[in-house]
């Protein structure tokens, strides 16, 4: 007669540690691999970009040597040592500054208004064919690859300098953005008030319009917000050539080594930021709840 056998306690215990013990070393050695692929591709990677450790400590020094001379007056002493001789020309930038702001808020507008009106044939669950939404993609898509600069860039050449090709840069740039961005929040919209509005006989459009607009509209909103504080330093570069704004300024300054300048209006454009981004964080976070201030 056979007789089964009972684990005691003990070995079962026993069993039960080397199970964990095994598992334990499994998931330490899945770590070190993972930690091998990670180093050796950017050891990679850098030999492909030509990243050079012993150029960037050779001329290490002339980085710092650079902060120490833009903070340092023409008189020899720091510049928060006179203070009015550092902004000396701060009516100036900010007036530049609010030409920047305009960009970044004209052209975040209306990139706003055409990512709203071609966001819902972009969603999945809200075109109205296929093939349209393949080609809004693409044109989205190709608004938001180039790079801003370059749009400004062959505005400038188009209409000359000025915010002009700033704002049209922004907008473009930004419709390719936030439309990617509304598309997505459509997409996760509840379909069944869709469903009831469809059943009685409403409109593609109305359905839309009393729908899905009701449910996404502190989305866009939120998102909205957090493009312009983007925008704004976007439109701070794109003076670099020649499409309006503080940058303008800026690259005048470096081009002429008119150092302590150049410190100033960073500083300029770095505060103006720190407050933007702290209030359109807190409106976001109060249109969108705690996740948006993230």
């Amino acid at each position: 007669m056979t007789t089964a056998v009972s684990i005691l306690p003990e070995q079962q215990l026993a069993v039960l540690n080397a199970a964990y013990r095994q598992a334990v070393a499994r998931r330490r050695l899945r770590l070190l691999l993972g930690a091998v692929i990670f180093a050796a591709a950017l050891v990679l990677a850098a030999i492909g970009a030509e990243v050079n450790l012993r150029t960037l400590f050779t001329y290490f020094g002339n980085f710092i040597s650079y902060f120490d001379r833009i903070l340092t007056l023409d008189s020899g002493q720091r510049v928060w040592t006179d203070v009015g001789e550092w902004l000396w020309g701060w009516r100036k930038w900010l007036k530049m500054l609010g030409e920047t702001l305009l960009i970044s808020y004209v052209g975040t507008l209306i990139g706003a208004t055409f990512a709203f009106c071609l966001n819902f044939f972009a969603a999945e669950n809200t075109s109205p064919a296929p093939w349209l939404r393949f080609i809004v993609r693409r044109l989205l898509e190709f608004a938001r690859t180039v790079p801003g600069i370059v749009f400004a860039l062959v505005f400038v050449i188009a209409f000359g300098l000025g915010p002009m090709a700033g704002v049209l840069a922004i907008a473009i740039h930004s419709t390719g953005a936030l439309g990617k961005l509304f598309s997505e929040i459509v997409e996760n919209a509840d379909m069944k008030p869709v469903e009831g509005i469809r059943s009685t006989g409403a409109s593609w459009l109305s359905c839309m319009r009393f729908a899905v607009v009701p449910q996404v509209t502190a989305g866009y909103a939120s998102y909205a917000l957090l493009r312009f504080e983007i925008n704004v330093r976007e439109a701070s570069v794109m003076g670099f050539v020649g499409a309006g704004g503080i940058g303008q300024e800026l690259v005048v300054a470096i081009r002429k080594f008119y150092y302590s300048d150049v410190s100033a209006i960073l500083l300029t454009i770095i505060v103006t930021v720190f407050i933007i981004d702290i209030t359109t964080g807190w409106l976001r976070g109060r249109l969108f709840g705690k996740e948006a201030r993230a």
